[in-house]
């Protein structure tokens, strides 16, 4: 900067090449005045500062016809932009959000549309604990263990309250989420330390019970919805400049297995119109995002009712051997149009999906997910339990014959294909003849990556009101440790068969485990790590450089384990120049 100015507790920087004046606040206690020249060094424009509490980034700039365009971010934070301004010049002061986010993807998809929400209300983000005026946490409830560490929390969430400055206005936490939905009274009740509780269907909601818990009182919004779907509100990425994105494509669950606690805390199946979920991916795109994974509780069952000429549509067969709880909906736009639709957006993007339930897997899916270089040949395939009469107990609507079958057609399908699979240890009645089976299932189809969990019962579910929690605590350790280890071993196995071959990498960054190391994923998901070493660009004709976050690097392994690949970096290409030509 050219020069800089004091305005009390104000250091303004002014650039008069580029006209662009920065001003950095911390507890500003009287209104100050910050002026920021035009292109031609006049004075169009004058601003007022009131009152931060935390520190923030002003910025503005000479617009295309001469005027002047202003944002402001916080500090640290590039999607803040413009929001925060529209409060100061309106005169309010700051409200500093922290989020975190526990549980599974649409937990990750969640946060981003609370943002995108909140700042188009005017709040700012904070990726500091101690700066925040709200905290709000997006909650898991899938088993009991999630619960458990959000209670946790909230104890140290209380004690950060306690220590609160009297000069600072209230700390307001929030609970949002399955777990919200489930324990509303609970989350209120205890300790009156909840100021804010919205289930996963009222998020619009947030910005007005956030109003009310300013003042004083505790506000609620756990209305599950039939139509909820976020069409209209395009997600404000939580980790801007990433390799990878995930896209809700769907909302709810219709499955109803005994285990689930989705389909309460959820609600039912409602799915987003293709068009808006196009709209998202060409934005990643635009944006460098490199891999998309489609998000759903039942991904594959996507149904878009958006478009009248497809109502009458036939509904698809399910898996052979495969049967539902429910019948079966004509009409719509399916998962198969989806991913075609997606796939054609940018054949430089990896596209992904999960999770999806083995039942529906129409033929067209995989047909498709074979021809498209860029639709990654990798299928999660959630068996649950290796026992007929375990899925039986479950509600999942298939045989292990069944399921087996399903897999053999898969491989034949989609050749070299990697899949994933989650498991249940220790479901109600079941016995060691059943946990043997599954150990048998672990080994004969041998998964690339897999999610292993003890049983924990959940409230509402039809196990809650029909079965008994009846394996002991310790048995089911012991039977899911056995389960975790029959998986490691034959993962090791599955990833030893990629030693000496070639695989196309997507470089997400650094390993956390060494600075000279790059790490990445294959097409199968499996986590590789290389050097990071000058590399020839196959691209640019051999031009030479280091490979970045985004870049995709064809890399000979060298080493496998059950969870990870090692190699030697061999060349950077693109996803359409490699067309899967490596194998």
């Amino acid at each position: 900067c050219s020069s800089t100015t004091e305005l009390g507790r104000e250091q303004v920087a002014v650039a008069p090449a580029r006209s662009v004046c920065w001003a950095v606040s911390e507890a500003v206690a009287a209104p100050a005045g910050l002026w920021c020249p035009g292109g031609d060094g006049s004075l169009p424009f004058s601003l007022s500062l009131v009152g931060c509490r935390c520190r923030q980034l002003l910025c503005c700039f000479p617009d295309s016809s001469g005027g002047v365009e202003a944002c402001s971010r916080r500090a640290g934070d590039r999607t803040g932009c413009g929001w925060e301004l529209s409060r100061l010049l309106c005169h309010t002061a700051f409200v500093a959000v922290y989020l975190e986010t526990y549980g599974c993807q649409m937990n990750v998809s969640d946060t981003e549309i609370v943002w995108a929400i909140l700042q188009k209300n005017g709040y700012a983000r904070t990726k500091e604990l101690g700066e925040a005026d709200v905290v709000l946490l997006v909650t898991c409830s899938v088993r009991e263990k999630a619960e458990q560490a959000i209670w946790n929390r909230l104890q140290h969430l209380k004690a950060l309250k306690a220590r609160r400055p009297q000069a600072r206005a209230p700390l307001r936490v929030g609970i949002l989420g399955c777990m919200a939905e489930r324990l509303k009274e609970e989350i209120l009740h205890r300790e009156k330390l909840v100021d804010v509780v919205a289930g996963p269907d009222a998020y619009r909601d947030l910005p007005r019970l956030l109003a009310v818990a300013e003042s004083g009182q505790q506000a609620a919004n756990v209305l599950l919805s039939l139509d909820e779907t976020y069409a209209d509100i395009l997600p404000v990425q939580t980790s801007a400049g990433g390799t990878t994105a995930f896209v809700s494509i769907m909302r709810g669950c219709d499955n109803m297995c005994s285990y689930c606690i989705v389909p309460f805390t959820r609600g039912r199946e409602r799915s987003r119109p293709i068009a808006s979920i196009l709209q998202e991916v060409r934005m990643l795109s635009d944006q460098g995002v490199k891999e998309v994974t489609l998000l759903g509780q039942n991904v594959n069952s996507f149904r878009d009712l958006s478009e009248v000429h497809f109502q009458s549509v036939a509904a698809p067969g399910l898996s052979r051997g495969f049967s539902t709880v429910y019948k079966a909906k004509p009409g719509g736009l399916r998962f198969s149009h989806l991913l075609d639709q997606v796939s054609r957006i940018d054949p430089e993007m990896r596209i992904r999906f999960t999770s999806p339930h083995p039942k529906d897997f129409p033929d067209e899916v995989l047909q498709l997910i074979q021809e498209r270089h860029n639709i990654c040949k990798q299928l999660h395939l959630p068996a649950q339990s290796g026992s007929t009469r375990v899925l039986e107990a479950m509600r999942r609507g298939y045989t292990r014959e069944a399921y087996l079958e399903l897999v053999h057609h898969v491989r034949d399908s989609i050749p070299g294909v990697s899949l994933s699979s989650d498991f249940i240890a220790g479901f109600c009645g079941e016995t060691e003849e059943d946990h043997l089976q599954t150990v048998s299932l672990l080994r004969e189809v041998r998964y690339n990556v897999g999610f292993l969990f003890a049983y924990s019962m959940r409230q509402k579910t039809r196990a809650h009101h029909r079965l008994q929690d009846d394996v002991p605590a310790d048995v089911k350790k012991r039977r899911l440790e056995q389960l975790i280890a029959t998986f490691r071993e034959e993962a090791a196995r599955a990833n030893a068969a990629l030693v000496g071959q070639a695989q196309l990498v997507l470089v997400e960054g650094p390993s956390k485990r060494s600075a000279s190391e790059l790490c990445g994923r294959n097409d199968g998901n499996i986590k590789v790590i290389f050097p990071d070493a000058e590399l020839e660009d196959a691209a640019e004709h051999g031009a030479p450089g280091r490979a970045q976050p985004g870049d995709y690097v064809v890399v000979k392994v060298t080493s496998a384990s059950s969870q990870t690949l090692r190699g030697v970096p061999l060349y950077r290409t693109t996803l359409s120049q490699c067309c899967r030509c490596v194998t």
